[in-house]
């Protein structure tokens, strides 16, 4: 090939084309506001600077010059001139065709066909024009797909205190980036942190509860308060002291609510919630710190103005991370549990979102400490069949905080295993870290977490230190304090999902080009017509294929729901009793209880220490039932054989590539289908991981729903023996509407699975029978005068 012309790829010639568009009046013309000719080559070449840069980032492994692009354009003009110079003079006879450009070869034009197609001369500019509206079209249709898909998730686990602020500062290479202690600081507001694509500053969007919301809470945390009951709950009397004196200021719990209506400060805040949205930016990081420390914190010390009561989620943008965070959100998952329903619902709807975890915890106290361990074998579930998670991260932070004497002696280390000449607490540190990772690793492999989440061997153990990062005085090398480790986890993680997008921009241009390209040659209708008729063909033949799949997979879920309805209604009354009913003398249960009624079958303690879910507990039988085919159907990660994401896979109206081997036009309808049918996909697959949690969740759901009655019931049962009597309640309930209620939970996720076959199949006939008639007519604007473009 000529070396002045290298071969540029489909993402490169997408890439290129897409900055000329950006930038076409300065490139072909001038600078308006250019003060010298100076100015002007120096703004040009400014802009191929940043085309050149655009090219290079599609990753074809070259590393093209300004020069090199600026020539690829030159020479995409040139050739478009010259086709529609022949065009103009078809005594010629010849014509280069696009697809043979690069051999050099030729081949006769029929005059008759050629002529009849040309209509009006056109100008180069106006060809460039047509191109770079179909480029534009194309991309805005991408900035919608990828505005419209949700950034991947990392939850973060992990107790206040365990080092998650100063990580995630370390990680993103700014210290004293978030307010120490703002992660699990209060577990009501859920806090994400991702990068900041609009400009340099550093922003914070808090979404705030609305002001009826507010009242209501206000009203129900009164009334917590004045409950001198016997059977009052102290957690729900401490959190509600803690809300209002943190909001209103100290012994705001000793005033009435009447009292605290006319107070000046109540006025303020109900002025505050006319919004729903404040906004903190500020480029100065030292000062978007203590803006935003108002919203995520509170002081003991010095109550009032904290406002994080009134704080329903806090969106932290970081700017100049974009490399590690642009495809990303990290998400704070400290608890659940809140009185809020609307916070405690935001909260349960972004842990299916997940597609990592962390889990954070104090190195001195990852294998010992329960919180962590225990919040993720109570939402593994929604994690893992019931959600989309991949992966999961141990991270053991802290490793720098050691006491090298005490090591020594508690983990007996000889002064042999750690000579007098080297730095002895580098050494034990060290030692600790993979000491840390082996037993994590134990842990997790014996866990049930472990039999539930199937991760492919996707869990790693990192031993961090956010303090020897930033300080090289600590004595630890960047690389021992695996921050680098993190971020290039990060930065891979980023780029996975970069490449993803990229290849669907490139599927939708190259779909465009081709149909561009079939639009040069002659049409044989005929053979056309017959390419068509079998695309038709095959688009019926594999969608009763995609039926036949789908009633078989129905068959064995509908027997395994079954037998999960038996088994359910054998249990359910005994499960019931058994979560309901305390181990030793049940004194102070019946407060948890009646919480647990308050939040329609839900309790967490306010240390997160005792989780109990009635509504899961019920539920438990039908998705042990379910579990292994629901895994081959829907897996998280791999081949199953059985899933659906592999029977889209193998969908295909093309039998055979090399059916028309000599034919250009049917060569480039073809391309036209599979580039179709690769979005197709790429957008199906998307829909699967969601609509897979909806199936998964509705037996939960459903039970929770048909429980909601008996819930508010027991939850209104007050005074002497008020236990009994909600335990009474609860298990005759389970027992009446057992039959019914699991037969309900049953219908929900077959009818979820029926409709996720009927979603894919009318996809899939709709869009693809809308690309065969495309393909066929070739009459549209986007082929107006554009004669070719290099081969792709």
């Amino acid at each position: 090939m000529d070396s002045k012309r290298p071969y540029f790829t489909v993402a490169e010639i997408c890439a290129l084309l897409e900055g000329v568009q950006a930038n076409f009046a300065s490139i072909v013309g001038g600078f308006s506001s250019a003060k010298s000719g100076e100015v002007t080559k120096k703004g040009k070449h400014n802009i191929w600077e940043d085309i050149t840069n655009h090219v290079n980032a599609m990753g074809s492994g070259q590393k093209r010059t300004i020069k090199q692009v600026m020539l690829r354009w030159k020479n995409l003009r040139a050739k478009a001139t010259k086709d529609l110079t022949e065009a103009k003079n078809p005594q010629t006879g010849l014509s280069i065709d696009p697809t043979m450009a690069s051999q050099g070869s030729k081949r006769k034009r029929d005059h008759e066909s050629s002529d009849s197609s040309i209509e009006t001369p056109l100008t180069t500019d106006v060809i460039t024009e047509n191109a770079r509206q179909i480029l534009q079209r194309v991309s805005y249709s991408h900035q919608i797909d990828k505005g419209s898909r949700e950034k991947a998730t990392i939850g973060i686990f992990g107790k206040s205190g365990e080092g998650k602020s100063s990580l995630l500062s370390a990680i993103l290479g700014k210290q004293d980036l978030l307010p120490s202690g703002c992660f699990g600081a209060c577990t009501a507001v859920v806090i994400q942190v991702e990068a900041n694509m609009n400009d340099s500053n550093y922003t914070a969007e808090i979404e705030l509860i609305s002001k009826e919301e507010w009242e209501k809470e206000l009203k129900d945390l009164f009334r917590y308060m004045k409950d001198d009951s016997e059977d009052r709950n102290e957690e729900l009397i401490e959190i509600a002291v803690e809300k209002i004196t943190t909001l209103y200021g100290a012994n705001a719990d000793q005033k009435t609510l009447e009292e605290l209506q006319n107070d000046e400060k109540f006025a303020e805040i109900e002025i505050f919630l006319s919004i729903s949205m404040k906004i903190i930016s500020n480029s100065n990081l030292s000062e978007f710190t203590i803006e935003v420390t108002s919203f995520i914190q509170h002081s003991q010390s010095n109550p009032g103005d904290w406002y994080w009561p009134l704080v329903k989620s806090v969106t932290i943008k970081i700017p100049d991370c974009n490399e590690l965070l642009e495809h990303i959100v990290l998400l704070d998952l400290p608890g659940t549990g809140d009185c809020n329903k609307t916070r405690d619902d935001l909260w349960k709807s972004k842990l299916s979102e997940c597609s990592s975890v962390w889990i954070v915890s104090d190195i001195n106290r990852a294998i010992t400490d329960r919180d962590p361990w225990g919040i993720l074998k109570h939402c593994i579930e929604e994690l893992g069949p019931g959600g989309k998670c991949k992966s999961i991260n141990f991270i053991c932070t802290k490793t720098d905080d050691m006491n090298q004497q005490e090591y020594m002696r508690s983990a007996r280390l000889s002064r042999k295993q750690i000579p007098d000449d080297k730095d002895q607490k580098k050494t034990c540190i060290l030692h600790r870290n993979e000491h840390a990772k082996t037993r994590v690793k134990e842990k997790f492999e014996n866990s049930e977490i472990k039999k539930i989440f199937n991760t492919d061997n996707q869990f790693q153990v990192f031993t961090v230190s956010s303090n020897a990062f930033f300080d090289c005085n600590l004595n630890l090398e960047s690389s021992e304090t695996e921050i680098p480790k993190l971020q290039d986890d990060l930065r891979t993680f980023n780029k996975s999902i970069n490449i993803e997008l990229t290849r669907d921009y490139v599927n939708k241009a190259k779909g465009h080009l081709s149909l561009i390209q079939s639009g040069q040659f002659d049409k044989d209708k005929k053979t056309t017509e017959m390419k068509v008729n079998e695309f038709k063909k095959n688009l019926r033949k594999s969608q009763a294929e995609l039926d036949k799949y789908f009633n078989s997979i129905y068959k064995n879920l509908d027997q395994c729901l079954s037998k999960g309805v038996e088994e359910s209604v054998k249990s359910c009354v005994a499960a019931t009793k058994k979560l309901i009913t305390p181990n030793k003398d049940g004194r102070g249960f019946h407060k948890v209880l009646g919480a647990l009624c308050k939040s329609n079958g839900c309790y967490w303690s306010k240390n997160r220490d005792v989780i109990l879910d009635l509504n899961k507990t019920l539920a438990k039988d039908v998705h042990k039932c379910i579990f292994d085919d629901f895994c081959q159907i829907f897996p998280v990660t791999g081949k199953t054989g059985k899933s659906v994401q592999e029977q889209i896979d193998k969908f295909s109206i093309i039998q055979s590539d090399s059916a028309y081997p000599s034919s250009d036009i049917l060569h480039y309808i073809q391309n036209l289908i599979k580039n179709e049918e690769s979005k197709l996909k790429a957008v199906l697959y998307r829909d699967i991981v969601d609509r897979k949690k909806e199936i998964y969740s509705s037996i939960r759901i459903t039970i929770a729903n048909e429980m909601v009655p008996c819930y508010k019931q027991a939850a209104a049962v007050r005074g002497t023996g008020s236990m009994k009597k909600m335990q009474d309640l609860l298990i005759t309930t389970v027992d009446e509407k057992k039959e019914d209620m699991f037969n309900k939970a049953k219908m929900e996720v077959l009818k979820g699975f029926n409709n996720l076959k009927l979603h894919i199949k009318h996809t899939l006939e709709d869009e693809l029978q809308e690309a065969i008639e495309r393909s066929q007519s070739q009459t549209s604007k986007d082929t107006e005068g554009l004669k070719s473009w290099r081969d792709f």
